[in-house]
C-alpha cells in the first residue's frame, strides 16, 4: 500500500489500494484546488468508477448529467461513459474514487511524469499514456 503524494499539474493524488496488480478493486484520495485544470472529459474501456466527496463541492459530470456534490454525495460512472469533473468554486475539494478494477498508481505516475517537463505536457504523449491504461478521450462536445 502507498499513501505517497502524486501531483498532476494542481491535483494531488493519494493511493490507498492500488489494485492493478491484481486486478480488483483500487480507491485513491484526490484533491482537487479551486479553479485547478483537470483532465478532459473521457471514459474507462476496462473500469467502472465511483466518487464520493469528502470536503469541498466537485462539479461531476456523468453522461448528460451534471451535478455539485458536496461532502456525502456520490456519483457513479459505468465502463465506457464519458464523465468529467471540475471545481469552479472558491474552495479545494477532496473527494474518494474508487475503481473496480483499478487502473492503478502507476497510470498517475505515468501522467505525473509528462507534467514535470518545461512547458505544456505533449498532448501525443498523454493521448498515448491514456490508451495504454484504457481511457478514451471523449469527441469534442463530449460530457
Amino acid at each position: 500500500m502507498s499513501t505517497s503524494e502524486i501531483k498532476i499539474g494542481q491535483l494531488v493524488i493519494r493511493y490507498i489500494l492500488d489494485g492493478s496488480k491484481t486486478n480488483s478493486l483500487g480507491m485513491f484520495e484526490m484533491t482537487v484546488p479551486a479553479n485547478s485544470i483537470v483532465p478532459p472529459p473521457h471514459s474507462h474501456s476496462n473500469n467502472e468508477e465511483c466518487v464520493y466527496v469528502l470536503d469541498g463541492i466537485l462539479r461531476y459530470t456523468v453522461g448528460t448529467t451534471s451535478r455539485d456534490l458536496g461532502p456525502g454525495d456520490s456519483m457513479h460512472t459505468p465502463k465506457g461513459v464519458v464523465h468529467a469533473f471540475s471545481n469552479p468554486f472558491e474552495a479545494s475539494a477532496r473527494a474518494l474514487i474508487v475503481l473496480s478494477p483499478d487502473i492503478g498508481e502507476q497510470y498517475f505516475r505515468d501522467i505525473a511524469a509528462l507534467f514535470k517537463r518545461e512547458g505544456p505536457p505533449d498532448k501525443a504523449a498523454v493521448m498515448s499514456v491514456m490508451s495504454r491504461y484504457g481511457l478514451v478521450p471523449a469527441a469534442p462536445g463530449g460530457a
